[in-house]
């Protein structure tokens, strides 16, 4: 029986012609990224869906064939030509010289232009180039962001240098007002120096002169004549009297020296009382009207420091208007409540333009303000030439009611 030789399994299929390119295909559409690819001309070969969507074309087939420089890459942002021979992409297959940019713009087909960033590399089959293949995508959003990054930067570096620049003239102006506060505390110094020598003194030397003359005549009285003797008594008795009125004019001033450094009434009677009598004083003393009123309740006086600043601030503001007002009429409105103190000094005088008390060297305002300051509070002034001035202080009430520890402790 004879046997059936075995046969060769049947050979396998051979794949369809430009199979692979339908796999190309695919995968060129599976990006977001746009694609096409051009020959040694410039002309497109092929184009990906993204790549014509970009570009502003509803099919591929309007792209192939076009010179792709031509069509997109023909101007610079400005609008200037781009020459092709200077063309990165042309370059990829001319010079074989693959690229990467994301400076320059491509061309819809609307004539609007968008920044891309791209890339090109030649196409090469064995040892021949045939062309280049070009990757691109829109970075609008990315250009944008970088743009506003650049601006918030550009502004932020612009703000520290407003306020660089704002601190050193606070910083200068600091300075300047200390050294200023510093010669007047010295001028001040100097001049209770000189009272001290010039009243205290001679009234002390006075006393001192009529106590000997006392004694002198009192060890003789022994050896006078009684009627000489009573005669002496009698010019004793004038002597004590006339020491005793050196005395008192001693007394008054030392008093008025320990006033000027610290009034005693703003420690006796509190602040509301010693902002009353400062401002009747000034007004006597300058010879001006004076319309004066002052609503603050019942409220208690503020903690010693506080008081101390407020006072200091009203004396200043009545020094401004002594010293260059040339008013006739001065108007104080003091409000204490919930909102806090209000302060407010308006004069009739002459006024001036308020960039005279912006000035570095305005340095009772500077004071002023800063003392404000330290408070919590601020100074406002309102001045006009020939329309007088108006300064105006407002202080939180939390600065200047006393603590709970503090009445706790009363």
């Amino acid at each position: 029986m004879a046997v059936a030789a075995s046969l060769p399994p049947p050979p396998a299929a051979a794949p369809a012609p430009h199979a692979w390119y339908e796999r190309l295909g695919l995968l060129l559409e599976s990006t977001g990224e746009g694609i096409f690819g051009i020959d040694l001309d410039g002309a497109c070969v092929f184009i990906n869906q993204a790549g014509t969507r970009l570009l502003g074309f509803d099919t591929p087939q309007q792209v192939l064939g076009l010179n792709m420089h031509d069509l997109t890459h023909h101007s610079d942002a400005s609008g200037h030509p781009y020459p092709v021979d200077r063309c990165p992409i042309f370059n990829a297959f001319r010079q074989g010289l693959p690229c990467r940019i994301d400076t320059e713009v491509f061309w819809r087909r609307d004539g609007s232009a968008f920044p891309v960033e791209y890339t090109s590399y030649p196409i090469q089959d064995g040892t021949l180039i045939r062309g280049a293949v070009i990757t691109f995508v829109d970075i609008t959003a990315r250009k944008q962001a970088e743009a506003a990054l650049h601006d918030a930067k550009a502004q932020l570096e612009a703000r520290v240098r407003e306020r660089t620049a704002e601190l050193q003239t606070a910083l200068q102006q600091l300075r300047e007002l200390a050294i200023h506060s510093e010669r007047v505390r010295e001028e001040e110094r100097t001049r209770i120096a000189r009272e001290i020598h010039d009243e205290l003194g001679s009234l002390l030397v006075a006393l001192k002169m009529d106590v000997n003359w006392m004694d002198k005549r009192l060890s003789e009285q022994g050896a006078r004549q009684p009627d000489e003797a009573e005669r002496m008594r009698e010019r004793l008795r004038c002597k004590c009297q006339n020491m005793s009125r050196l005395i008192e004019s001693a007394v008054d001033n030392v008093g008025r020296l320990i006033n000027d450094l610290r009034p005693s009434i703003l420690d006796h009677q509190g602040l509301w009382a010693a902002l009353e009598w400062q401002a009747q004083e000034f007004a006597a003393t300058a010879e001006l009207a004076l319309d004066w009123s002052m609503d603050v309740a019942t409220e208690a006086d503020p903690p010693e420091a506080a008081a101390m600043a407020v006072f200091r601030i009203f004396q200043e503001m009545l020094s401004n208007v002594g010293r260059h007002a040339q008013a006739r009429t001065l108007q104080v409105r003091i409000g204490f409540g919930d909102a806090g103190l209000h302060l407010q000094v308006r004069d009739d005088g002459r006024g001036a333009d308020p960039r005279v008390f912006e000035s570095p060297q305005a340095y009772g305002i500077l004071g002023m303000r800063e003392r404000a300051r330290h408070l919590g509070g601020r100074l406002f002034l309102h001045s006009a030439p020939g329309q007088g001035c108006t300064l105006t202080l407002e202080v939180p009430a939390a600065a200047l009611r006393p603590s709970a520890s503090t009445e706790a402790d009363a």
